[in-house]
């Protein structure tokens, strides 16, 4: 029951301050700690492919481990001088885990720089939230890659990490966000990281495999109690959440190209190379930047119900325990 409320807690303490940047971030730690065991791992593997992939999974086996047994060990220690110092570092600690205010928050400044007329300004504010060259974008590329980002994020940013902190508390919540960590920094289909980030890729796939399809499905329900287009929302994601490379990122793209009856996706240039890519949902209307407002909005109301969702679930299960 702790542990709910912790999770409770941190969820308002996200919505309230979010991760300001005065504070130190826990995930830049996890960076750390990727960047130094790739270094040493690297040099043991060399060139090999075989080696490289094994490397791979000693880093993804390594830094979950860490991820998890210190934050465990402090919640352990703090316990042992009072159980209020460990419930309040357990709300702290969810609310960093969380990333939903910062995600409105980041995707905002592009809503204001497009308001604006000011697309170099916007090209800067997106490149802060999305992975593809955003130099050469138009007005509607800028709208489409923040909508986007935010649809995706929804699972990846607020949804899954919510769903890991309610099954295993921080210590989960950690392990999931060093997942996520691992593949944004090596799980690329390159050059340099086809076979040492291949494990970290893969792990992140089966990680988010059924909290992406769960973050759709209650997505979709936001989109009817939100008075958006909730039946445009579940017939593209019937039709669009397979057109991905990755079996989990048009899961919640779909819905939220449906709901706001916009098309999205398409293709795009990563580090200077193009990348072929279906486009999910029916151009119904042009985009516009208040869509990015829009895509928020559903965020936030798929947050507050997988909250209720999954808080009315684990308590029943720890009542039926009891």
């Amino acid at each position: 029951m702790t542990s709910l409320l912790a999770v409770a807690a941190g969820f308002v303490i996200d919505r309230l301050i979010g991760d300001p940047i005065w504070l130190y971030h826990p995930v830049r730690l996890i960076g750390k700690w990727i960047m130094i065991l790739e270094d040493v791992l690297r040099k043991i593997a060399g060139e090999k492919k075989g080696r490289l992939l094994v490397c791979g999974g000693v880093l993804w086996f390594a830094v979950s481990a860490i991820s998890v047994g210190i934050p465990l060990g402090i919640l352990f220690q703090a316990g042992k001088v009072h159980p209020a110092v460990r419930f309040a570092l357990e709300a702290f600690w969810c609310g960093q885990i969380l990333a939903g205010k910062s995600l409105k928050v980041e995707s905002r400044k592009v809503y204001e720089k497009l308001i604006k007329s000011d697309l170099p300004g916007a090209r800067y504010a997106v490149s802060m939230i999305v992975g593809r060259d955003t130099n050469s974008l138009s007005e509607e590329g800028v709208t489409k890659a923040a909508v986007e980002t935010v649809a995706e994020n929804t699972s990846d940013g607020v949804i899954a990490p919510l769903l890991y902190l309610l099954l295993g508390g921080v210590p989960a919540g950690f392990f999931y966000k060093a997942v996520n960590t691992m593949d944004s920094m090596v799980g690329y289909k390159n050059e340099k990281y086809q076979y040492f980030g291949r494990f970290a890729a893969r792990m992140d796939d089966v990680c988010n495999y059924i909290p992406s399809r769960i973050a759709a499905v209650l997505m979709i329900v936001s989109a009817y109690l939100l008075r958006m287009d909730g039946k445009n929302a579940w017939r593209i994601y019937l039709r669009d959440r397979k057109k991905s490379a990755s079996p989990n990122a048009a899961q919640t793209e779909s819905v939220c190209a449906g709901a706001l009856r916009v098309q999205l996706c398409g293709d795009a240039y990563y580090f200077g190379k193009l990348h072929y890519k279906e486009t999910l949902g029916d151009p119904l209307r042009e985009i516009r930047p208040d869509d990015i407002l829009g895509a928020g909005r559903l965020m936030d109301g798929t947050a507050v119900l997988s909250l209720i969702v999954f808080g009315l679930l684990k308590f029943a299960l720890l009542w039926l325990w009891i």
